[in-house]
């Protein structure tokens, strides 16, 4: 795990107890810190305290004297009372990428890869991830995708160049850290999302532009401009600036990279291969790693083919912005026809991002809370079935495709109406569509 000698002797406060907290206290007690830890499940309780820690809540005690409170980046800010307690205490509220960052000056020697946005930023991380190891140098991934970064053993540097830590940073994580100083710093882009913890959509914006504003002038900042928030954001950075655009891919290259078809991959290959080049990778290192990579679960996931008809994965796609490039991806062709299973939990930005798309689509498979709002922002733009739930989806889009036609789930929504996240959705579609024999 990462330590470090600069949390001995301190008291922290954690609360929160899924994995990221519970990797937390462990580091923090090895580090020879002192640990009170909450959470409101009592097994949770009962696992921090065998890892060392003294159990209290840190809403109930008194707080004067902590080097910080630690909490989950689900814990909402703007409204949880433990924002105003630990202010009243002068005691930082931050997170567990912030002791990641305080615990760098006693790490060999390695670079920081920061990537955030509202999409493509997993794929990104996963992707920058796998090029850096497939050239054969040491790289670990971490922040909000894998395992808790506190809980991985440092890197060592190597013959072919120092390690690197890829962090994905969502807004939220951003919020909760002061010193995190990325070598290399990427906004992928920048749709609205997540407006029930900000001020309005400036707000949010403010969040992912705060990553630049932690760096020093001798770092990097790599901004895909293929929005206008973006644009905005890259031209108030002042340190040393790359700006980048899916439109840069030569879509014959693109061809060559199967995981990553596309407009919205082009964008995420582009970021990356920015990332890459900053640090160090040559061109035949940087095609090695495209064509090889493959692709997340739960983002244009290739699940299988029944009968001729490719089912596709794309439940990460939580908001209207991150489904448009999905049915973009799918033009309609003498044989090819594109079912659309969408809805869910919708976040209030409607379908106006895919409606662009609308032409792609043959039938659309509506599903969730949405339903019936998306049945009529729709209107007579798409043939539109009620489905009400995933499986009747499949089953109903399963009766009428044929050969050579795409069934894809890319919902427009987050899962909670239905499920507990976006993985389990994801999950219980490829579960169904393998039940068809895929």
């Amino acid at each position: 795990m990462i330590t470090s000698r600069a949390f001995a002797g301190r008291r922290y406060a954690v609360l929160g107890l899924a994995r990221s907290g519970l990797a937390t206290v462990e580091a923090l007690v090895a580090s020879g810190a002192g640990v009170t830890a909450w959470d409101d499940r009592e097994e949770a309780r009962d696992e921090a305290m065998a890892l060392g820690a003294d159990i209290g809540n840190p809403l109930e005690i008194d707080l004067i004297g902590f080097a910080g409170v630690v909490v989950s980046p689900g814990v909402p800010l703007n409204r949880h009372p433990i924002a105003a307690h630990a202010r009243e205490a002068h005691v930082p509220v931050i997170g567990d990428v912030e002791l990641f960052a305080e615990a760098r000056a006693e790490l060999p020697p390695h670079k920081v890869v920061g990537i955030t946005g509202t999409n493509g930023k997993s794929t990104v991380t996963a992707l920058v991830t796998h090029m850096f190891e497939s050239a054969g140098i040491p790289t670990l991934m971490g922040g909000n995708i894998g395992l808790p970064i506190l809980s991985r053993d440092p890197l060592a540097p190597n013959e072919n160049g120092v390690g690197v830590y890829v962090l994905e940073l969502s807004s939220y994580q951003i919020d909760l850290s002061h010193s995190l100083a990325c070598d290399v710093a990427l906004l992928t882009n920048l749709t609205p999302d997540h407006l029930d913890r900000y001020d309005g959509f400036a707000g949010y914006a403010a969040s992912k532009a705060r990553l630049f504003s932690l760096q020093h002038r001798d770092q990097v900042a790599i901004v895909a401009v293929d929005d206008d928030p973006s644009k905005i954001i890259a031209g108030r950075i002042n340190h040393r600036l790359f700006r980048v655009s899916g439109k840069d891919v030569d879509p014959v290259d693109q061809m060559r990279w199967p995981a990553l078809q596309g407009p919205h991959n082009a964008q995420n290959a582009v970021c990356a291969i920015a990332v890459c080049r900053v640090l160090g990778l040559n061109d035949e290192q940087i095609e090695a790693g495209l064509a090889t990579y493959k692709a997340l679960p739960h983002r244009m996931e290739l699940v299988g083919e029944v009968a001729g008809v490719r089912w596709y994965n794309d439940s990460k796609a939580t908001n209207a912005a991150s489904a448009a490039p999905a049915l973009a991806a799918f033009p309609p062709a003498p044989d090819q026809r594109l079912h659309w299973i969408a809805g869910g939990q919708a976040k209030g930005d409607g379908l106006s991002a895919c409606r662009p798309w609308f032409g792609h689509v043959k039938r659309a498979y509506l599903i969730g809370e949405a339903m019936d709002g998306f049945a009529a922002e729709i209107g007579d733009a798409i043939p539109v079935d009620r489905s009400g739930d995933l499986a009747t989806a499949v089953a109903r889009a399963a009766a009428v495709a044929e050969p050579g036609d795409i069934v894809l789930l890319s919902p427009a929504c987050a899962s909670f109406d239905q499920f507990k996240s976006f993985e389990e959705r994801g999950d219980r579609f490829r579960a169904i569509v393998k039940a068809f024999g895929a």
